[in-house]
């Protein structure tokens, strides 16, 4: 038996009303709440919401997980960003921005998923079979396990689903489904909520694979309410800026491996493409003698990537100086405006700044601090960073050196690429890379001074005991001289 109540439902934060509000209490968000008519079933039932689970507590020690294989998905990256493979029975959640490639990775990763495991089955609910078909002829792909359907009717794949019992299912996407018994439009967080359930459930209880597409918001999180991230069991966003051909595919969540795996691919008219070394292929296109450029050495996850830090300086036009950042957190760059100003004594007040990671990466780590600190005093200066200097650590507002984790496997990978020198905070038991002088250094005066070739700046190296006067007061002022 079954009782209909009419709710008023958020469509950002999925908050419930009894009422119409022009504005949602629980998120803020204005003209957001939209009716709807849920029905609930009274009749008795199983809490349980996963078939095959145990209705019943039982001993951790007596629980069999016999015959648990990862599957093969992709090549290494995509696996190493699963935690080695894809689980079967596992819900994959994958968003990204419009037009960034994650149609393209799902088809690629289902053409060989049908190639060296078995049949997998492929639903568009946003393309014909004929423009899927299309897209693989592009990348070269002819898989002969491989099934397409155009659906968008929940209901309708779900028995598909169960009637051919496919070893992997991807939808693309979420947003675009709906259910008959569910009054709202697709997408709505009813829709959304419930049609993930759907899935999770026929995946549990069949142990089928799902990858599911996800839409995102303007501000860059998956569309449709917060649920939705905690259903499934993997969470992966596809970042990167559409005008430049290198993608990294990023695990904010993993209940089967560890988070804040990264994955590097390349597009090509081929498809995505794995980049075996990402370190190498950021700082390909390099130039090194150019004022404004360092190399900074970020993790990403458990992997270490050079990236090349960008910077320019140029006298102000407007009394309000521009500050610009492309791929790094402009909260931040102002603070290390602030710091080099005050700290150091270069007189950007008048200056406008910008910053960019090349490559099109977006970097949240604070070990890029030094590296961006050097670049703008680099280019104000009109002085060139040592080519073959890499760069590590966190600034302060004192304009003290932070240290940053795992320094010897961010200074191994430098040296394995041909650097020479790398530039540290100081620390009481300094890391030794063979090939590699680890230069260290308490301010931020020191180690710009030691970026930009200057004789005069004692300071500590890894090859020798560090110099207990390593700290130099900043000077009061630094001329801009060009």
């Amino acid at each position: 038996m079954a009782k209909a109540r009419t709710v008023f439902v958020c469509q950002q934060c999925g908050s419930q009303q009894s009422r119409w509000m022009g504005r949602c209490p629980d998120c803020g968000t204005w003209d957001s709440l939209v009716e709807q008519t849920e029905r609930r079933d009274v009749t008795p039932r199983s809490r349980s919401a996963v078939p095959g689970m145990q209705s019943r507590p039982v001993g951790l020690r007596d629980v069999a997980i016999g015959g648990f294989v990862r599957l093969p998905v992709l090549g290494s990256e995509f696996a190493g960003v699963l935690g080695g493979g894809l689980v079967p029975g596992s819900v994959v959640l994958i968003g990204g921005e419009p037009g960034i490639g994650k149609s393209s990775l799902l088809l690629q990763a289902a053409a060989h998923f049908a190639e060296h495991v078995g049949p997998a089955l492929y639903v568009s609910a946003e393309e014909s079979v004929q423009q899927i078909k299309l897209r693989a002829a592009r990348m070269g792909l002819e898989p002969e396990h491989l099934l397409v359907y155009s659906e968008t009717n929940l209901n309708v794949i779900l028995d598909q689903i169960a009637a051919l019992k496919p070893h992997l299912v991807v939808v693309d996407s979420i947003q675009t489904v709906y259910l008959d018994e569910i009054s709202s439009a697709a997408g709505s967080v009813s829709q959304v909520r419930e049609g993930a359930l759907r899935l999770l459930r026929l995946a549990k209880d069949h142990a089928i694979p799902m990858f599911l597409v996800g839409h995102v918001t303007k501000e860059g999180t998956i569309a449709g309410p917060r649920v939705l991230e905690h259903i499934v069991d993997v969470v992966l966003y596809l970042e990167g800026d559409r005008f430049h051909q290198y993608r990294l595919l990023r695990g904010v969540k993993n209940r089967f491996g560890s988070t804040d795996e990264v994955g590097v691919f390349e597009m090509t008219a081929q498809g995505l493409c794995e980049v075996p070394n990402p370190s190498q292929a950021f700082l390909s296109e390099r130039t090194a003698d150019a004022p404004g450029s360092a190399v900074a050495v970020t993790m990403e996850g458990t992997r270490p990537i050079l990236v090349e830090v960008q910077a320019l300086t140029a006298s102000s036009a407007g009394a309000q100086p521009r500050r610009t950042a492309n791929g790094f957190d402009m909260n931040r760059l102002l603070m290390l405006v602030a710091v080099l100003t005050k700290r150091v004594g270069l007189p950007l007040f008048n200056q406008d700044v910008y910053v960019n990671i090349v490559g099109g990466l977006r970097i949240d780590e604070p070990a890029v601090d030094l590296a961006v600190a050097v670049a703008i005093a680099s280019s104000f200066r009109n002085q060139r960073v040592h080519p073959d200097l890499a760069m590590v650590g966190e600034v302060g507002l004192a304009g003290e050196l932070r240290s940053a984790g795992q320094l010897e496997r961010r200074l191994m990978e430098a040296s394995g690429l041909g650097f020479t020198r790398a530039l540290c905070p100081e620390t009481a038991h300094p890391p030794r890379v063979d090939g590699l002088d680890v230069v260290m250094a308490r301010a931020l005066a020191d180690a710009i001074e030691i970026a930009l070739h200057n004789p005069g700046v004692r300071h500590g190296s890894a090859r020798g005991a560090p110099d207990a006067g390593s700290q130099t007061a900043a000077p009061d002022s630094v001329s801009g001289d060009r």
